[in-house]
Parts: structure tokens; sequence; C-alpha cells
């Protein structure tokens, strides 16, 4: 009986710290700088002349958790011809227009865009490859 007691403590005992360690790691507040992802995925990109260059598909995260790059759906029509390109997070600019909450803006053409190369998203890797066409 004292056996299972003692093992009944260092349950309670390895459970309270583990609760203790996880807790430590939650946020008491959220920055005022901060933004969700909703605001960037699936929005539309325009040109510094107010074009469409295309549509965030993808938000890519480093290991650090970081906002890395953004996949930018280009060209086609309805989702034929259309080609997936990747840039830097930093590349996208968010401006107000017309008391629009978002409105990106990226500092490239849509040709340029259909110029650059092209990324494939492979399901088996869950990662972004370049396109081989």
């Amino acid at each position: 009986m004292i056996k299972l007691a003692s093992i009944a403590v260092l349950g309670l005992a390895i459970s309270t710290a583990a609760v203790a360690q996880t807790a430590a790691r939650m946020n008491h507040s959220i920055s005022s700088n901060s933004t969700t992802v909703t605001n960037w995925y699936k929005q539309s990109v325009y040109d510094p002349k107010d074009s469409k260059i295309g549509e965030i598909a993808d938000v890519l995260v480093d290991k650090s958790g970081r906002i890395d790059s953004l996949i930018v759906s280009v060209g086609g029509f309805l989702g034929a011809g259309e080609k997936d390109v990747s840039v830097p997070f930093d590349a996208i600019h968010v401006t107000n227009k017309n008391n629009n909450k978002w409105y990106l803006v990226m500092n490239a053409t849509k040709d340029q865009m259909k110029e650059a190369p092209g990324f494939t998203y492979n399901k088996d890797s869950t990662s972004w490859v370049p396109d081989k066409k």
C-alpha cells in the first residue's frame, strides 16, 4: 500500500511540474502589432499601379515560427494556367485603401511574377518544391 501511495505521489508531482512548465510558456498578453494569418492568406496582392498581381496561396513559417515566405498564385483563369511563386515575406507590404482593412501591395508586375520560378506543393513531403514545367 505504501508503495502504491508513493507511486501516486510521484506521479502527481511529475504531472504538476509538467503543467507548471506548460503554463510558463503561455502568453499573458498579445502584442498590439500582432495580426492573424487570415489577413494574409487568400488575400489579393496588387502592384503599385493598383493592378492585381495574384492571391496569397500559402504562408510559410520557418522552424523558429517566423513567417519566411509567401506563395502567390499568379496568372491563369479559374485555376487553369495558374503559377505559384515564392516571395519573401517582406516583399509585400500592407496599406489601407478606401477603408479596406488590408490591402497588400508588392513592388512587382504580374508579368514579372509570371516569369519567376514556379513552385508546386508536394503532398507527400508537405512542402513546396520547384516546379518542373
